[in-house]
């Protein structure tokens, strides 16, 4: 199936606005936000940075860098006219916030325009995100900063044994939501070859167990998937759902991502 955030311009506005609450849930967990302070707190902002975020979304992480330390103007990107919508109502507070729609691809700055751009969560929806990467390194100014935050989705799990029917439903939304599960794996080296030096790899491990909702929220758009494919029935359908909701309420669920940041910097005389 394809990913449904790659072809976000073409999915109905219903399902586009499911995804668009589903950002904000876990752009507001804890987890996740001890994750990105980690990343970032690796970048030596320079006084008054310029910040792009490509692939914005709502804009979470967009308004977090906004009042970030040494950051001065944040311009968020995204395709989806939805989720930018969104983004600028929820950023409105923010004088130095912007946002507009573009293509990660095909970036309408100038050269040497950004102190950091960054992908959150956003690398592994990009067809040819190698172009995506070379962009960056081009609106980068000399010594700015990339950095890169993404799933590894091959690790994305709620099985509590084999053969336990709830993997398929996660395994179905991996396969509906990402381009490509594996390319956060690649992407150290695919930096490297474009120019940046790599100044680090880091593995952020993501676990839910009580109160788990936004791994629920996976379950739930994987079993979708699943019956959008009708490779279930309805039936079988609410049979997956009350069980991924039996096991959260008694503290039995278990779901687990491994997420993996990369940041590196364009050197003086590109």
């Amino acid at each position: 199936m394809p990913d449904v955030y790659a072809n976000i311009t073409s999915v109905p506005q219903t399902l586009v606005e499911q995804i668009a609450d589903v950002l904000e849930l876990r752009a507001a967990d804890a987890q996740q936000r001890v994750m990105r302070e980690a990343y970032l707190s690796e970048i030596e902002f320079p006084p008054n940075a310029e910040v792009l975020d490509v692939g914005c979304g709502t804009g979470a992480l967009t308004r977090v860098l906004a009042t970030w330390p040494n950051v001065g103007n944040v311009v968020g990107l995204d395709p989806s006219p939805v989720f930018l919508e969104r983004a600028r109502a929820r950023g409105a507070d923010h004088s130095r916030l912007t946002f507009e729609e573009g293509d990660a691809r095909s970036l309408r700055f100038d050269a040497s325009s950004f102190d950091l751009t960054l992908f959150h969560t956003t690398l592994c929806h990009v067809p040819d995100p190698e172009r995506a990467i070379r962009e960056a390194f081009r609106v980068l100014r000399p010594r700015g900063w990339l950095a890169v935050f993404d799933g590894d989705y091959a690790t994305t799990t709620v099985a509590l044994g084999d053969f336990d029917p709830l993997q398929a439903c996660v395994d179905a939304w991996v396969g509906s939501s990402v381009h490509d599960r594996w390319l956060v794996r690649r992407v150290p080296a695919m930096a490297r070859s474009i120019g940046f030096d790599v100044t680090s790899v880091r593995s952020h491990g993501y676990v839910q167990n009580t109160n788990p909702e936004y791994m629920l929220t996976i379950v739930s758009r994987g079993i979708d998937a699943l019956t959008g494919s009708r490779r279930i029935g309805r039936d079988a359908a609410d049979t997956l759902r009350a069980e991924a909701r039996r096991r959260a309420d008694a503290g039995e669920f278990f779901g687990h991502i491994g997420y993996v940041s990369i940041v590196g910097r364009k050197p003086d005389r590109a």
